[in-house]
């Protein structure tokens, strides 16, 4: 057996001889985290990439998410999709805040808004949709239902670094969007975060928050939490920037080579690509159909892992089924149907730079030799 293995991804990272320079930089002047000179100029850098206004930067993207949630005083119940990672929900139940889980879209596996209308009570008080995969969701109509019944609406951005639709970043819809710099991530900071809000004023009732709430050397405005980004992943990040739009190209030379080789294999469902929408390439995820394909996604997944190709099941299972909200009504599989459906039939496949053509061609050949 090959003793290489193959990942969903691979961290990108700049060449060490770029990074050395900031290093000295940081040891110099000995200002390791709180507002550094790195953490300011990475703030503007990621304004003037991204096209939004204000942004903050944290520790990482679930702590941003908590404190997104702070920052809007959100109370009782929050509508939200099941098909993410467990952190989107995790950050509610942090904040006392009880999940409603409302099904998926069939097309780009994001929360559907014809559903969302139907699970509002007098207790909702805000959306919390997800951009999964870095596909924009209905941010038109999740909005004006907000809008109608008085909610506010939180993005989980996390996969949706530099996405454009019809020419604007997505990342300026709703009250407040989320990223993450996990190092899974298109563009990472090893770890990192950043909540992009639409005015002064909220920006710096995040920036109070996240650093325990300090407004001043002596005031504390709220309860807030450390969550601040220190100078060693600023710096990175300000790296990072300098290489991303290759890294995305990079990424699309690999997904296009997948929908060329993958569209017409029966069982195999490639995710159509979203007019008008200028993607990132996070991921690239497949269903696979047990009906039309020879294998099951279990079993076409365990083929790939004793080639030590190690696909992912992702989103795999729903957040619902997990033991702390299986309980809960809105996680019952008869209230997510398209979910569930979903997440069994899910994998996404190896997608960065660094994957050789060879290793590429054999990814295909195994879909295709077992179909």
């Amino acid at each position: 057996m090959n003793d290489k293995k193959i990942y969903v991804t691979e961290p990108s990272l700049p060449p060490l001889k770029e990074f050395i320079p900031y290093l000295e930089q940081i040891w110099e002047s000995k200002w390791l985290t709180n507002n550094g000179p790195f953490h300011q100029k990475f703030e503007k850098a990621l304004c003037d990439y991204l096209g939004v206004k204000h942004i903050s930067v944290f520790a990482n993207g679930t702590l941003a998410l908590v404190t997104a949630l702070q920052a809007l005083k959100i109370t009782g119940e929050v509508i939200t999709t099941p098909f993410s990672f467990v952190a989107t929900t995790h950050a509610l139940n942090w904040n006392g805040i009880k999940p409603v889980f409302c099904d998926i879209e069939p097309e780009t596996m994001n929360l559907d808004s014809e559903k969302i209308e139907s699970h509002i009570t007098p207790q909702t008080t805000a959306i919390l949709p997800v951009h999964v995969y870095g596909n924009p969701c209905n941010m038109g109509k999740i909005e004006k239902i907000a809008d109608i019944y008085g909610l506010r609406v939180i993005y989980d951005a996390a996969h949706a670094f530099g996405v454009k639709k019809n020419g604007k970043t997505i990342l300026n819809h709703g009250d407040l969007s989320i990223l993450s710099f996990h190092a899974t991530k298109v563009f990472n900071t090893f770890e990192g975060g950043a909540i992009i809000s639409k005015n002064e004023k909220m920006k710096k009732r995040i920036d109070f928050l996240k650093n325990f709430g300090f407004a001043g050397e002596v005031t504390v405005v709220g309860p807030g939490i450390n969550a601040k980004m220190n100078e060693f992943q600023a710096a990175l990040g300000l790296l990072q920037l300098k290489h991303i739009n290759k890294e995305i190209a990079g990424r699309k030379k690999i997904a296009d080579y997948y929908r060329k080789e993958l569209n017409n294999i029966n069982g195999i469902t490639v995710l159509p690509e979203i007019e008008g929408v200028k993607h990132n390439y996070s991921y690239f995820p497949i269903l696979v159909n047990k009906e039309e394909y020879r294998n099951s996604r279990d079993e076409l997944y365990n083929i790939f892992k004793e080639k030590n190709i190690y696909v992912r099941k992702y989103f795999y299972p729903l957040i619902s089924e997990f033991p702390t909200y299986r309980g809960m009504e809105s996680a019952h599989s008869d209230n997510l149907p398209v979910a569930f459906r979903v997440s069994q039939q899910i994998l996404c496949l190896p997608i960065y730079p660094g994957l050789e053509s060879n290793d590429l061609n054999k990814i295909v050949k195994i879909i295709k030799e077992y179909q």
